[in-house]
């Protein structure tokens, strides 16, 4: 990219209106005995037309640095600016994890020269003591580079209790990390304070010392013996450096990433945020595997969870929405249009109220997939016609034409389908990545200027 190109980059994402608040593995590891095997925490879904309360299961929001405003446009107090570069969005709880000191892996979109993290006691049943939490650049396994780990502090303190229900940040970590880093976020828990916040379908080892006192800020991870395959407590990491805003993957498996291939980092919003790299955005992967537009089940439903996995992550410039598969295959029966376009409207809507640009992503086909019928097919297409004509977003990915097959529409192209008919192959989350891509180039910023363009 030009240094011409890369300053009208930043000046595009300039005039975005801002938020409305301040905003390999180790060897012979054994699996973690009291991991999340059925510990899920979830909620009835209400009555009505299947459309959840807006109110319920958001964390606390946790506000950005200090800012001035000037003729309208937000400015950061100190260089640089505060931006998501990292997000797993909380799915349930699973049984906690007394006295062990639990090493997330976490790939970095945005890199700067300080971090801050973002934890997590949504799911909790009771205060969650936490203590210490180190930050560090992953080396390889558990192990961390030499010299990079950083311990948090909350307001000063080494340990934090976050009530239930609530998030909580740490102070800003001097650490200079990439983009495209992998970051180790080390949480010790000293007791046995209930139901553990967790994302559960991570695609991403990471790692437990069973025995964590005095271990979080341990460099070499000789004591992380055990893997997992989920994130617990840690729900973003924050950057303070060049990134001019960050995109939000919103969505369910398909964003999760579920089909691409673990420890590899090739969701779709990976791949989106390879390429928007030199445009200095972050990309935030909001999916949920099993979530749903209409009602809860896999964590919240959609408009219930929007604020706090969204519109309240920091410096979120444009919204990216594929949501809705799960409500049409799923029980109850989903069959009314209209409550999926209610639904969209509202997403859509308070994202305009925060200065967050929406696009939608038409609902790919799943034929062959168990939960498939003619009549479920039927209400997909309807949707997506929704999606595509009803003029409620401010641009539209085809997901459905660029993914489906040409002979058959009602399934995915076998080139991206990894076998179960629903999901996406690498191949098809790099296919994802681009038609969402392209869309951002149709979402524009007074003047008609695009997000995105060097990432073609």
């Amino acid at each position: 990219m030009t240094g011409v190109g890369r300053i009208l980059a930043v000046l595009v994402l300039a005039m975005l209106p801002g938020p409305a608040h301040p905003a390999a593995a180790a060897p012979g590891p054994r699996a973690w005995a009291g991991g999340p095997g059925g510990g899920a925490v979830s909620r009835a879904a209400t009555a009505g037309r299947g459309v959840e309360p807006v109110g319920w299961a958001v964390g606390r929001r946790v506000e950005g640095p200090p800012v001035r405003w000037a003729g309208g446009l937000r400015t950061e107090t100190s260089p640089g600016r505060w931006t998501g570069s990292w997000e797993s969005a909380p799915s349930g709880a699973a049984a906690a994890l007394p006295g062990a000191a639990v090493r997330n892996v976490v790939h970095l979109s945005a890199g700067g020269r300080a971090v801050r993290v973002r934890l997590s006691n949504r799911f909790g049943s009771g205060p969650l003591r936490l203590g210490p939490v180190t930050v560090a650049v992953r080396a390889a396994g558990p192990g961390a580079v030499p010299g990079t780990l950083r311990v948090a502090t909350f307001g000063g303190a080494r340990t934090v209790t976050v009530p239930p229900g609530e998030d909580t940040v740490t102070d800003p970590v001097p650490l200079r990390v990439r983009p495209a880093a992998d970051l180790l976020v080390t949480v010790a828990t000293p007791g046995d304070d209930g139901p553990a916040t967790f994302h559960q379908t991570a695609l991403q080892t990471s790692y437990v010392a069973p025995q964590g006192a005095g271990r979080a800020a341990d460099e070499d991870g000789a004591a992380y013996t055990t893997m997992v395959g989920c994130w617990y407590y840690v729900t973003g990491v924050d950057v303070l450096g060049p990134a001019t805003g960050s995109v939000v993957a919103f969505g369910d498996s398909l964003t999760d990433g579920n089909g691409s291939t673990p420890d590899t980092n090739r969701r779709w919003p990976d791949r989106l945020a390879d390429r928007l790299r030199a445009d200095r955005l972050g990309v935030l992967n909001a999916g949920i595997s099993g979530n749903r537009l209409l009602r809860g089940g896999a964590g919240p439903s959609a408009l219930a969870r929007l604020d706090a996995d969204a519109l309240d992550r920091t410096g979120v410039r444009v919204l990216v929405v594929l949501e809705g598969i799960n409500d049409i295959k799923g029980i109850p029966t989903a069959d009314d249009v209209s409550a999926y376009a209610d639904a969209y409207r509202a997403l859509v809507a308070r994202a305009h109220a925060r200065g967050v640009r929406v696009v939608g992503v038409t609902l790919t086909p799943y034929r062959g997939f168990p939960a498939y019928t003619a009549a479920r097919e039927a209400v997909r297409r309807r949707v997506n016609a929704f999606i595509r004509t009803g003029g409620a977003f401010d641009a539209v990915a085809d997901a459905d034409a660029a993914l489906r097959d040409p002979a058959d529409p009602t399934r995915l192209r076998t080139a991206y389908d990894p076998g179960d008919h629903l999901h996406f192959n690498d191949t098809g989350m790099a296919k994802l990545a681009r038609v969402v891509l392209r869309a951002l180039h149709r979402v524009t910023v007074r003047g008609g200027s695009p997000v995105g363009r060097s990432g073609a």
